[in-house]
C-alpha cells in the first residue's frame, strides 16, 4: 500500500522536518526531495504559482524518493480536493479551518460515499493508476491523509474540536496568518503569538492527534518540537534561493546594500 503523511508519522520516533516547495518546478522539487534525508515536502497552492498541471508534475519528480509529499490546496473547495487527490497527492493540508464543522466538510470532500462526496473516477485517475490499485475504492482511507491548518485565533480556540473529528490525521498550526488574526501581522515569533501556537499544539496533542508548525528559525523549530509539535516546516524553496542570492551579492558585489535589495 502506498504510504501517507499519517502513515509516517505514526512509525516515526522524532518529529519529522520538511520543506515549503512554492517554485513550481518540478526540478526543484527533485532536488528537495533528494536533499539527503528530509522527512517531507509539502507543495503549496494556496500561495504559489502552482496548479493542477504543475502539482502533477512535481509529485512525479519526487516520487522516486523516500519523502511523503503533501499537497496543500488554496482553500477548502471539494472540486480542488477532488482533483488534487485523484492526481495522486495521498496526503493534503487544507488551510484557514476554523471550526469542527468546516474540519468535518473537508473530510467529507477527501472520502468517498458513504463517508462522504468525493466523486469517483477511478478509471481516469492516477491516484488509483487508472484502476490498478486493487480495491482502492472501497480501502481509499487508507491511502489519503488528511491535514488541516488552524491560523486564526478562532481556530487556535477550537483547535482541540477540530483535532477531534474523525478523519483528521493531524493539525498545522500557521504562525503568520494567525499572528495577522492577533494583530501582529509579520511579527510569528512574538511571544504572544508563539503562547497561542503552543496552546494549540498542546491542545492538539492532548487528544492524541500529530500537530505541525511551521518554523523557519532553527531555534523556534526546536522549541515547537520539544513542546510537541511531531512535523515542521523547517525551510522554503524560494526563501532558501533569496538568501542565499542575496548573499552572493554582498560578498561579490560592491556598494549600497539598501539600493541592492530595491525592487
Amino acid at each position: 500500500m502506498m504510504s501517507t503523511l499519517r502513515d509516517s508519522l505514526v512509525s516515526a520516533a522524532r518529529p519529522l522536518a520538511g520543506m515549503w516547495v512554492c517554485s513550481g518546478s518540478p526540478m526543484v522539487a527533485e532536488i528537495c526531495a533528494g536533499g539527503g534525508g528530509l522527512d517531507w515536502l509539502l507543495i503549496d497552492m494556496e500561495h504559489a504559482a502552482n496548479g493542477l498541471e504543475s502539482v502533477l508534475v512535481q509529485l512525479r519528480a519526487v516520487a522516486a524518493y523516500p519523502v511523503d509529499a503533501v499537497v496543500r490546496v488554496p482553500s477548502d473547495d471539494p472540486v480542488v480536493i477532488k482533483q488534487v487527490l485523484d492526481l495522486g497527492a495521498r496526503t493534503i493540508l487544507v488551510p484557514l479551518v476554523s471550526s469542527a464543522a468546516q474540519a468535518r466538510e473537508v473530510v467529507a470532500a477527501a472520502h468517498y460515499p458513504p463517508r462522504g462526496w468525493r466523486g469517483v473516477g477511478s478509471a481516469l485517475s492516477r491516484s488509483v493508476r487508472w484502476n490498478r490499485v486493487d480495491d482502492y475504492l472501497t480501502e481509499a482511507a487508507a491511502h489519503v491523509s488528511v491535514l488541516v491548518q488552524v491560523e486564526t485565533v478562532e481556530a487556535v480556540a477550537a483547535a482541540s474540536e477540530i483535532a477531534a473529528v474523525d478523519g483528521v490525521d493531524g493539525v498545522f498550526v500557521g504562525p503568520s496568518d494567525l499572528a495577522a488574526s492577533m494583530g501582529l501581522i509579520g511579527q510569528q515569533t512574538h511571544p504572544d503569538v508563539m503562547a497561542a501556537v503552543h496552546s494549540a499544539l498542546t491542545d492538539v496533542t492532548a487528544g492524541g492527534v500529530p500537530a505541525g508548525v511551521n518554523a523557519f528559525d532553527p531555534a523556534v523549530a526546536d522549541a515547537y518540537m520539544q513542546a510537541g509539535a511531531s512535523f515542521v516546516l523547517v525551510g522554503a524553496d524560494v526563501a532558501l534561493l533569496a538568501r542565499a542570492s542575496e548573499s552572493l551579492a554582498t560578498r561579490f558585489i560592491p556598494g549600497d546594500d539598501a539600493a541592492r535589495s530595491s525592487y
